[in-house]
């Protein structure tokens, strides 16, 4: 195998499926990124058995040349070594050339390295998958959608399931919920049928195969097509593919957990409560379970602090816009609600009250399609 390349357009595959590298593995050669070359291009692939990242680089792409291939082949190197030679290499160009027995040549400008590959051919193969499911969506609209869920995962173990993001589609809309028994987001996306919406499925993705997704994903309105498959997702990206296995077991039904009534309804500035709940945590934060209060204090004006014994305590009145219902008096988590606040886009709130021990939910002015939910913890 032989090929030029711009390092750029190199430097930048190589980040993108470093994400999939495996650190702990019993299979050693997953420690690496797999590089195929033939005339189309070359195509960087890596995987943890989670997930897998495949991104091609074509050797030509809107009339210029990212690539000149000159002998077709396969090679697997160690992504750690290798991702950091082309980091460092001097010039725009790079020349790598596949020797006897695996050993390879990385030229740029006066400079060689000599690696030691592993035969292409023992790289595990990716699951084939059947594209018959495909529907699709913006990258831009399918960042928004992880980003505003992806937080309310659970980071433990105990129930595996909750560590993943449930999505339903059926009906023409996907709506993704994601729940660590103490918080819920969930956000509703419409899809036209044209796009493959009409289909009905129950599947529930990694948060952690969530999270990296997003990071390579970029801003356009192009569309990424989604395809579902007995125990896979595949996301197709303009030169990326991006596969995640899906979590086994059934997801707990959260629609009855989202109240439909409500006895308070504050309306707030989002930036403003944003700076009073993080200015309050600054004491809580030394306390376990980081808890401040919020009341109502009359139809203008809410109360948050924070008291910890060793520390000491903090008060901050706030504006309200506007307050319908029975004064409230609740405590909660001060790091679930800031978490709650950034995922959600809008210029003001919307908080619906229950009671001081019941479940309350944030809404935005801007974005209906998300519903936040979290759970006050009893302080007395």
């Amino acid at each position: 195998m032989k090929f030029f390349t711009q390092k750029d357009r190199l430097t930048a595959a190589i980040q993108d499926v470093l994400k999939a590298v495996a650190t702990r593995t019993t299979i050693p050669i997953l420690t690496g990124i797999k590089i195929e070359a033939d005339k189309a291009g070359i195509k960087l692939t890596a995987s943890d058995s989670d997930i897998s990242i495949e991104s091609f680089i074509p050797a030509e792409e809107e009339d210029k040349e990212n690539a000149e291939i000159i002998e077709p082949g396969a090679i697997v190197l160690p992504a750690r070594f290798f991702s950091e030679i082309v980091r460092k290499l001097p010039e725009s160009v790079i020349d790598l050339e596949v020797v006897d027995h695996f050993k390879t040549i990385i030229r740029s400008g006066n400079i060689e390295y000599n690696l030691n590959g592993l035969d292409a051919e023992e790289y595990p193969r990716l699951p084939k998958i059947s594209e018959d499911g495909a529907f699709t969506l913006p990258a831009d609209l399918l960042k928004t959608l992880i980003r505003q869920t992806v937080f309310a995962v659970s980071t433990s173990e105990t129930r595996p399931i909750l560590t993943g993001v449930n999505w339903k589609i059926e009906n023409n809309q996907l709506t993704a919920v994601a729940t660590d028994s103490h918080r819920l987001a969930m956000k509703k996306v419409p899809l036209n049928s044209s796009s493959g919406g009409d289909k009905v499925y129950n599947i529930v993705i990694p948060g952690k195969s969530l999270n990296e997704l997003v990071k390579i994903l970029d801003d356009s309105r192009d569309q990424v097509e989604i395809v579902i498959t007995g125990n896979h997702i595949l996301f197709k990206a303009k030169n990326m593919l991006f596969l995640s296995r899906l979590l086994e077991g059934n997801y707990p039904d959260t629609s009855r957990l989202i109240p439909t009534d409500s006895k308070t309804v504050v309306k707030l500035d989002a930036k403003e409560y944003y700076g009073a709940v993080d200015r309050a945590s600054l004491l809580a934060r030394e306390a376990k379970n980081n808890v401040i209060k919020f009341s109502t204090v009359d139809q203008n004006t809410v109360e948050i602090s924070s008291y910890t014994p060793e520390v000491g305590k903090v008060v901050e009145k706030i504006r309200s816009l506007s307050m319908e219902g029975e004064d409230i008096k609740i405590s909660f988590n001060a790091l679930y609600m800031m978490d709650a606040l950034r995922a959600a886009d809008g210029t003001e709130l919307t908080i619906y009250f229950t009671g001081a021990m019941r479940p309350f939910v944030i809404k935005t002015n801007d974005d209906d399609s998300l519903v936040q939910l979290l759970l006050p913890v009893r302080t007395f």
